[in-house]
Formats: structure tokens, C-alpha cells, sequence
């Protein structure tokens, strides 16, 4: 029997499923089209190359669930967490990486493994036999995802997916801006000072919602529909939902004061975290964006303090495909139909890197287990993991299923505990402490 461990795509489902696999004594190979076949958000040919933001979110593993996914992918000697602690910048209370480093780290590590060959190709069709998965990510190739919904007999999901621009450091204006987390949060003074600030006066406001609602915005082809996850709306989406929207989103002036003036406080702030190690490139948290190249220069220059930004990169929007995994999958991450075929992280329909990763980092542990004729348990609901890869494969409903971000909603209830917001930051200790007993414990039946 062959004992290979076959996966297509090299982003962060992939390359945590190649790790785990190969570390566990499989021979895996590694399929990646990129760069013989380029796509519209990557830059480069390496592994687990970041394409949108350069966060993981936040840390605290005691009062988030995300954070509790990387307490928990740690413990699994997850690579992806491993090179994103050592690219860390500073972030307040999140985790964020150097994007370029992080990703030719995680390239070097794989390509170092004795375990692990890579091939740079496009698979086009879905494999008859041997063991697979499928960890082609959002922007899964277009053969490839027709081969798929051949098989499964269903329409492919999809919504879009927008990317935010990112500006120059020595182009922001810092007798505007200033430096400051949210609520000085970190435990460093480069942690309390991550983020770039840039304030707005009620009129400041008004006048960019104007322009933002005015721009030039990408058309959809005929017959696409504009399906957006939530937690990646473009700004003029969420300003067209009431000129408030942003103001209360990604721009809410809280636990900030501008040293500038700190007497008045702004009306809103726009934050800028740093995206690499250099301190040269910052994001603009949360200004994901669907407008024209032109138009976002107009716009985004009448922030104050950007008035004379240069952009290393501008704001853009890509189509992003996953399947019906409560109708297509088992819960060991089969598809029903070729059971000899897993797939694993955004293409599941699971939303974010983090959760990304850990579904390829299951993947693979399914799938050595299967390769070496056993069967691993499910892993408990109650965990981050488990609570997520249950949601995809049975728990959300199939015809309303839509991308979703780990949380603390999809874990079954900590009994007597108080409910309401008073009783929040208690349930959720409560939930990450039993959660860590028992992934633990999972982990442990693996030897």
C-alpha cells in the first residue's frame, strides 16, 4: 500500500498539513501551481505567502477564541505558529507577522524536511486513487474547481474577498498621526505603540464617506453576485449600511488620545499597523476596498495625515471559492463521494489564516492515521478545533452555509455559568480552560 500523503496547495491549510503529516513519519508531496501559475493576490512563489492582512488576530488564549486556536495549534507543533512568533511585530494584543519573512521561513522549513517534496504543478483533476488533500484555498484554479463541482453535482460557492492598500511609513504625516494601540494595550512600549493613528473632526468624516460613496468601484462580470464574509466587508460596503457604520467599526475613535491634541477628541481614527519588520510598510486596518486604483488614492489622501501617502500596494477584490462542506464532507474531512480525498482549510469554508491552518493541520492527522490503518476519534466539540471542524461538517446549516471564523458561539455552553455580558469574561476562562484539558488530552491518544 502506497503510504504517500499527496497535498494540492501551498498556503497555510497546506503547508501545516505537509508539516504535521511529515513529522509524523509520512512521505508527503506537496503540489503548488504557484509561480508557474500565477493568481490575482499573490506576489510570489513562496509557501504560505500572506494575501491580505498580516494579522492573526488576537493572542489572549484565555479570553478569545482565535487566540485559543493558536494555544491550541501550538501544542500541536503547528509551523504556521511556530514562523509567525518568530516574525512577530509588534501588534497591542494581536498577533502580527513580517509577511515576506514569515512565508520564506515557512518555505525553508518545508523544503529543509526530509519528508516533504515539493512539486511545482497544476492538478487539473480530481485523483482517482492514493491519499489526497485538497487545500487549494480561495482561489483554487479554475480547472481544478470545475473537476470539483463536476463531482459533487452542486453549484460552487463563492463570495469576494477584498484586500487592503498599504502605505509607505515615511509618507504619513506624524505631525498628524501618532503612535498608540487601542487602549495602550501590550506589554511592551513597542507593543503600546503599534499602531499608527490618524484623527478625523466630525467634518473630516463626513466629507470621506462622500468621497467614498461617490468613487469609482470594481463592476462584477455578468452573472457573479457580490456574496461578502462579514468579517472582510470592503469600507464602502459597510458605509452603505448607514454613514455611522465605520465610524463604530474599523474607525471607532475609542481608547485613543492624540497627543497632538488631547483635549478634543476625535470624531474617528484611522489605523494603520505596521507590516513588516522594518517598521517602513503599514496596512490600513480594516479599509479593505473595491474602488479603482485612481479612485483610492483620491480618497484615501484626504485622511488627515495621509494627505502626501505613497502606496507600496492598493486596495483590490478577488473572487473567493469554497464548497457546501456540511453536505460534501464526513467528519474526518472526507468528501463523501472519494473518500480517498480531503480537503482542508478556506476552501472548507472556514474564514481567516488561523483557522485555515488548523484545518490542514487536522487534515493531515486524520490522514496519517487513516494511512496507517486506524481511526482517530473526533476531536471534542469543546475544543477550538473541534468546535469549528464540527461546525463545517454537520453543524451549520448546508443551505445557508457561509464562511465562518472560529468563536465562542459554536462551543456547546460551560453549565452554571452566569449568562449576559457580566458574565462573559468568566465563561469564556471557562471555556478555554476545559477546552486546553481536552485537546491536550486528544493530542496525548496520538502518542
Amino acid at each position: 500500500m502506497d503510504k504517500t500523503l499527496h497535498i494540492i496547495g501551498g498556503g497555510m491549510a497546506g503547508s501545516e498539513a505537509a508539516w504535521q503529516a511529515a513529522n509524523a513519519g509520512v512521505k508527503v508531496v506537496l503540489h503548488e501551481m504557484r509561480p508557474k501559475v500565477e493568481t490575482f493576490a499573490h506576489r510570489t512563489g513562496n509557501l504560505g505567502e500572506m494575501v491580505c492582512s498580516n494579522s492573526f488576530r488576537s493572542d489572549d488564549h484565555e479570553q478569545n477564541a482565535v487566540g485559543l486556536l493558536h494555544w491550541e495549534m501550538r501544542a500541536a507543533n503547528g509551523l504556521i505558529m511556530a514562523m509567525a512568533q518568530k516574525h512577530r511585530l509588534p501588534a497591542g494584543g494581536a498577533l502580527a507577522v513580517d509577511r515576506d519573512p514569515f512565508a520564506e521561513s515557512v518555505t525553508a522549513a518545508l523544503n529543509a524536511h526530509d519528508n516533504i517534496e515539493i512539486v511545482y504543478d497544476e492538478i487539473t483533476a480530481l485523483p482517482e486513487d492514493g491519499h489526497w488533500i485538497i487545500a487549494t484555498g480561495p482561489l483554487t484554479s479554475g480547472a481544478l474547481a470545475e473537476a470539483i463541482q463536476a463531482e459533487t453535482g452542486a453549484e460552487s460557492l463563492a463570495f469576494f474577498d477584498a484586500i487592503a492598500p498599504i502605505v509607505y511609513a515615511e509618507s504619513v504625516d506624524m505631525s498628524v498621526a501618532w503612535m498608540q494601540s487601542r487602549y495602550d494595550k501590550g506589554e511592551t512600549e513597542e507593543e503600546r505603540t503599534a499602531y499608527l493613528n490618524c484623527p478625523m473632526t466630525k467634518e473630516d468624516y463626513e466629507g470621506f464617506i462622500d468621497a467614498l460613496m461617490a468613487a469609482d468601484k470594481t463592476e462584477f462580470k455578468e452573472g457573479e453576485t457580490a456574496g461578502y464574509f462579514d468579517g472582510c466587508l470592503p469600507i464602502e460596503v459597510m458605509a452603505e449600511r448607514g454613514r455611522e457604520t465605520l465610524r463604530f467599526g474599523p474607525m471607532k475613535p475609542v481608547g485613543l488620545t492624540n497627543p497632538h491634541d488631547p483635549e478634543n477628541k476625535p470624531y474617528a481614527v484611522v489605523q494603520l499597523r505596521r507590516d513588516n519588520a522594518l517598521g517602513t510598510l503599514y496596512n490600513i486596518v480594516g479599509f479593505q476596498t473595491k474602488m479603482k486604483y485612481g479612485a483610492q488614492t483620491d480618497v484615501f489622501k484626504r485622511i488627515p495625515g495621509l494627505n502626501d501617502a505613497s502606496f507600496a500596494r492598493l486596495g483590490g477584490i478577488h473572487r473567493n471559492t469554497f464548497i457546501n462542506s456540511p453536505t460534501l464532507l464526513d467528519a474526518q474531512m472526507r468528501l463523501k463521494s472519494r473518500p480517498n480525498i480531503r480537503f482542508a482549510g478556506q476552501i472548507t469554508g472556514v474564514e481567516g489564516y488561523v483557522e485555515s491552518a488548523a484545518m490542514g493541520l487536522l487534515a493531515a492527522r486524520l490522514a496519517v492515521a487513516e494511512l496507517n490503518g486506524e481511526t482517530l476519534p473526533d476531536v471534542p466539540n469543546t475544543t477550538a478545533m473541534g468546535a469549528l471542524v464540527s461546525h463545517i461538517t454537520g453543524g451549520a446549516a448546508a443551505k445557508t452555509f457561509q464562511p465562518m471564523n472560529v468563536n465562542f458561539g459554536l462551543f456547546p455552553p460551560v453549565e452554571g455559568l452566569k449568562k449576559g455580558r457580566k458574565g462573559r469574561k468568566d465563561r469564556y476562562k471557562a471555556y478555554t480552560d476545559r477546552a486546553k484539558i481536552d485537546w491536550q488530552g486528544w493530542l496525548d491518544q496520538q502518542g
